[in-house]
């Protein structure tokens, strides 16, 4: 695999914008993100210079990863955040210990099926690790199937914790957590 796996730096924010755009375009989307791609769209760049600073290359509570391909084009991404026990997640849950929490998962569909996103994982993975994380989770929409096999194969397993989605009656999101050996 010929990609440079790495964290954004915080000046790198027009490409993370672009590619959370392309994101927010897949079919999936609605299933897979909590905004639309015309909320997004919408925001002004000192929203995406924010949002990339926080999660940059040398943040402490969260961290993106980007699979940048031969020609400096970004293919994938995901986002690990940090939650500190003590805390609400953004769903009203007590957050019980420190965890990682995998987010905004995306990888371009002509580069998906090449292992594309089992590298972007463990990136993220081993980041909330050395930053002190006991289990890393993600939370999943029930109908998307295609994510909840790769979560499995990636090691995750569901805990059973179920998120109603409020803007989305009688829709909920599953958790799945990976403990650290």
């Amino acid at each position: 695999m010929s990609y440079v796996i790495r964290s954004v730096r915080a000046d790198e924010w027009p490409a993370a914008k672009e590619l959370r755009l392309a994101a927010l375009q897949d079919p999936v989307a609605p299933l897979a993100f909590l905004e639309t791609y015309e909320e997004a769209a919408a925001r002004p760049d000192s929203f995406w210079r924010e949002r990339t600073a926080k999660a940059a290359e040398g943040a402490d509570g969260a961290q993106t990863v980007i699979a940048e391909a031969p020609d400096g084009r970004w293919v994938g991404t995901v986002t690990v955040l940090l939650e500190e026990p003590g805390t609400t997640d953004w769903a009203g849950f007590p957050v019980e210990r420190k965890q990682g929490h995998v987010v905004g998962v995306f990888v371009r569909p002509e580069e998906r099926g090449n292992g594309l996103t089992d590298v972007l994982f463990d990136a993220a993975v081993e980041w909330a690790w050395a930053h002190g994380a006991e289990r890393v989770r993600l939370i999943v929409h029930e109908d998307n199937g295609r994510a909840q096999r790769f979560y499995r194969k990636a090691g995750f397993e569901p805990t059973g914790v179920v998120v109603p989605l409020t803007a989305a009656p009688g829709e909920s999101e599953l958790e799945f957590a990976l403990e650290r050996a």
